[in-house]
């Protein structure tokens, strides 16, 4: 994850993922150029020139859908964007978690602020305090097509610029009205097009694509880190992750991942002993790694390719581009996103079917010195056995899961809206397949800590040496049954608070050691 500025200028510098999560997290500050209000006025100026001189334009002085031909008078175009707020204002389900909420308003205000949808400079600033003072607008998870915008949740994201809608501030959740009295706020009076400028557009979909981004890059990093654990736990073969086989099928994420892994089993006595070993060659599940999970990096990399262009793009409509030209377009559709995101979820839903595989290949008790199961007396004690059942459990639930969401579509608004991307559910679903993820990785993090045991007293090389040492800190090695639910939450929490990442970026520091491979800067950073 690169370092962000310290101020972002919306409107006018390049977002990427990692600098709206800083945003977010409060580490940038943001701010408007002279130069971007400058370009706010002129666009909001153009859309009351519109009104005054009376020629129909979508959403301005217009009905919106199907709708689009009934004529709005000049008194009622403001009324008209009020209402298109609470219309739109149908979302269900469990509200989205805050920070993604967060998100869609730094999104927004991006988009707005370049100058080509007609908002008011008070509307905007208004946004703005909402992000700056952490008053986060309760967003239902549930009711976005994913095409016309994310009307739903954007409606409900909006909707305390009106006094409407409620907000979660300083740690509880107030209705709007509440947090006017707390805060002497009062409701904004939204001027022509701006109610429509607010729901139109991607930020549901491209919200939930950050943290897939950034959750999906988490788990890619720890699962060569677990994989190359297993090898040495299991004794396989360090051959495949040789560069001189990549380099005959150069795919970018192969190649990344084959060194990483290579680089983590250099200096180990363990993998030194296997070398004039019998066995010729290892199981999928070892020997494919560069491929499979490599296959997974590049999967990440399109999406984080596609996603900088949306977080940098105006997906509202109309679209202002000047006095005389007003255009009625499709930005607002999600599939460019939605088809990405669906590849994600698969990626990530391989990454464990993988690991999955490991785990049980260590269970089977055919790597020379690992015991069937993990442990040495086994009858009475039924080993790790059980928690493999808990990452085919997972596997399964996420095969499921992978079905693409983008392959759907159903008509809305009387026709008007015939094809939509479902997107903003494919944005949940990759979220659901991730987190599923960052269990089976704790197990097999777990797996292959407890089948390293059995290899000493022959050390590990300096990397994963350090690593087994940490996951020895907070789980012990098991000489007999005991309840390994409690084991699997802690290693769920190393995985999310990236303990091994962090213990590894620790020993590179330390030891100055080059981690580096052709593709980091595409790979590393986001």
């Amino acid at each position: 994850m690169v370092s962000s500025p310290e101020m972002f200028k919306f409107g006018e510098d390049w977002l990427t993922a990692s600098t709206a999560i800083a945003i977010s997290n409060g580490q940038t500050k943001v701010s408007l150029s002279n130069g971007t209000h400058e370009k706010v006025k002129e666009s909001w100026e153009i859309v009351h020139n519109i009104v005054e001189k009376g020629h129909p334009v979508y959403g301005i002085n217009t009905g919106f859908g199907p709708l689009c031909t009934t004529k709005i008078s000049k008194e009622e175009t403001q009324i008209l964007q009020t209402n298109i707020l609470q219309s739109h204002s149908v979302g269900v389900g469990k509200p989205i978690d805050r920070e993604i909420a967060k998100l869609m308003l730094v999104l927004k205000t991006h988009s707005l602020a370049k100058g080509f949808s007609g908002i008011s400079e008070a509307t905007l600033d208004r946004i703005i305090w909402h992000i700056e003072n952490d008053a986060i607008p309760v967003v239902p998870s549930q009711g976005s097509v994913g095409a016309s915008g994310d009307l739903a949740p954007l409606s409900h994201l909006f909707l305390p610029l009106i006094g409407l809608g409620k907000v979660e501030f300083k740690g509880e959740t107030l209705e709007t009205s509440t947090l006017f009295e707390k805060t002497g706020l009062e409701a904004i009076e939204l001027g022509p097009k701006e109610g429509l400028a607010l729901i139109n557009g991607t930020q549901f979909i491209a919200a939930h694509a950050i943290k897939v981004i950034e959750k999906l890059h988490n788990c890619l990093s720890q699962a060569d880190i677990i994989g190359a654990m297993m090898i040495e736990g299991l004794q396989g073969s360090v051959k495949p992750f040789y560069n001189e086989l990549h380099a005959l099928r150069p795919f970018k994420g192969n190649i990344h991942v084959a060194k990483r892994v290579k680089r983590l089993l250099k200096g180990s006595q363990i993998m030194e002993d296997h070398v004039d070993c019998e066995r010729v060659q290892d199981p999928y599940s070892l020997r494919c790694i560069p491929q499979v999970h490599g296959a997974s990096r590049n999967s990440w990399l399109h999406l984080k390719e596609l996603l900088e262009v949306e977080l940098n793009s105006v997906t509202d409509n109309p679209i202002i581009i000047n006095e005389d030209l007003t255009i009625s377009g499709g930005n607002f559709h999600g599939q460019p996103l939605a088809m990405a995101l669906d590849y994600a979820c698969l990626a990530a839903s391989e990454l464990g079917n993988i690991s999955d595989r490991r785990i049980y290949l260590a269970l089977e008790g055919n790597s020379p010195g690992v015991p069937k199961l993990l442990m040495d007396d086994t009858g009475i004690n039924s080993g790790y056995m059980i928690l493999q059942y808990t990452t085919a459990a997972l596997a399964s639930e996420n095969k499921g899961l992978c079905f693409p969401s983008s392959a759907d579509s159903i008509p809305t608004s009387l026709g008007q809206e015939d094809h939509v991307s479902m997107g903003s559910i494919g944005g949940r679903k990759a979220l659901q397949v991730i987190e599923n993820i960052e269990k089976i990785l704790a197990i097999e993090l777990l797996t292959a800590a407890q089948a390293f045991e059995f290899r000493k007293p022959m050390k590990s090389g300096i990397l994963l040496e350090e690593v087994h040492k940490e996951v020895r800190k907070k789980v012990s090695f098991a000489e007999k049954d005991r309840v390994f639910a409690d084991d699997i939450e802690i290693g769920i929490a190393m995985i999310k608070d990236r303990t091994i990442i962090k213990v590894i970026d620790k020993v590179k520091k330390k030891k100055k050691i080059s981690f580096k491979t052709p593709f980091s800067n595409e790979f590393e950073v986001f």
